[in-house]
């Protein structure tokens, strides 16, 4: 089966030529193209989802050989997300490549953050179904590129580093509540206390109720030994 101009563009991008053209193909068909063919990219992003967590768990480990298991939870998080599968998505122009129906093309499914995330997990699957697990990482660590060096080193905000952490623990989210506020209306101070399902709390203190939830967050973080 040939393929197009922009399926052989994408090929490129990812370094990778297929054995077989149909896996690709069936990576790259959304369910909207036709209702009577039967296959779609469905069954292969959810494979691609599992590969692409073992690769990028893999490399984060590799990448960071100190950090412990709260720190490279939130990063991995970050990287395996649909946002950036989408983003990578469009970045390599899987959109472009994508065989979708009529109706999805004239409402912007080419550009859609849950099309093009759901399809770039399928096309990684689609690789390790061609080539094995070698080249589905080749792939992977390619288009993922710098994100993987820079994830170590980002600084996260507090609250979305806390949020993270704790869903990878499968943890009730943070709970933050105004303790009290005192000052003049044009200098408020605002006291709020962040609290976990096992117990765990701080306080932070700001001129405002975000930055003192922002600091709340991160005292925790600093008790818990995870930033």
């Amino acid at each position: 089966m040939k393929l197009t101009k922009n399926q052989k563009l994408l090929c490129k991008q990812l370094d990778y030529t297929f054995v077989n053209n149909e896996l690709l193909i069936d990576a790259l068909t959304h369910s909207s193209l036709n209702k009577s063919i039967k296959v779609d990219n469905q069954r292969l992003e959810f494979l691609g989802d599992r590969v692409l967590a073992l690769v990028i768990a893999d490399a984060l480990l590799s990448v960071d050989l100190t950090a412990r298991e709260g720190q490279l939870a939130p990063r991995f998080n970050v990287l395996v997300k649909k946002e950036t599968c989408a983003e990578i998505a469009s970045n390599i122009g899987i959109g472009s490549a994508l065989l979708i129906g009529r109706s999805e093309v004239i409402s912007g499914g080419r550009q859609k953050m849950a099309i093009l995330g759901d399809a770039m997990e399928a096309v990684v699957a689609a690789i390790y179904l061609d080539g094995g697990l070698d080249s589905a990482r080749k792939s992977i660590l390619k288009v993922w590129g710098d994100r993987l060096i820079e994830a170590p080193k980002k600084s996260f905000e507090s609250k979305s580093f806390l949020q993270e952490w704790v869903q990878a623990r499968g943890m009730s989210p943070p709970i933050y509540e105004e303790i009290k506020r005192i000052g003049p209306d044009h200098a408020p101070l605002f006291y709020v206390e962040v609290s976990l399902d096992d117990g765990e709390t701080a306080l932070g203190t700001a001129a405002s109720k975000r930055a003192a939830e922002q600091e709340a967050a991160g005292k925790l973080l600093k008790r818990l030994s995870v930033r």
